[in-house]
């Protein structure tokens, strides 16, 4: 049965990061190799295309203001954003590649309890990233995770 217009997609379009300097995290993000949209973005905010996504940043504190939140310390959000990768070397190579671009080691890689390999950094503003490779979520021609049914 197809949704309904009013139904909710299953699908992420775009996320925001709240970052106390958009131009530190700008940076950081450029450093990693990311195209930030240059007609798209202000100083106040920056956005970067990913592969099916666009990454934000964009004021942590104006950021809970425009969801009606109040502004919480930095700290681990309950989430972790992340990227399969094709190989355990990949891996490796990403993880270095990040803490070169300014990144915070928060776990080396190492294999998982799950049967996948995997290491974690932090952004200048603490959000932390799972770097894996995970060989039960194969990836497409494209890179992207071709999730099993």
């Amino acid at each position: 049965m197809p949704p309904s217009s009013s139904a909710l997609a299953p699908k992420v379009n775009l996320i925001t990061l709240g970052v106390s300097d958009i131009a530190r995290s700008t940076a950081f993000y450029q450093r990693l190799g990311w195209r930030r949209s240059e007609e798209a973005s202000t100083q106040d905010v920056s956005f970067f295309a990913l592969d099916n996504l666009v990454l934000a940043v964009w004021s942590r504190d104006r950021l809970a203001e425009d969801a009606g939140l109040a502004p919480t310390p930095p700290g681990f959000g309950g989430f972790a954003l992340a990227q399969n990768l094709a190989s355990e070397k990949d891996v490796d190579l990403a993880i270095d590649n990040a803490v070169a671009a300014g990144a915070r080691l928060l776990k080396a890689p190492a294999q998982t309890f799950w049967g996948g390999y995997s290491g974690y950094f932090a952004d200048p503003d603490g959000h932390p990233w799972e770097i894996a490779y995970n060989p039960y979520f194969p990836l497409d021609e494209q890179g992207l995770v071709a999730l099993p049914a």
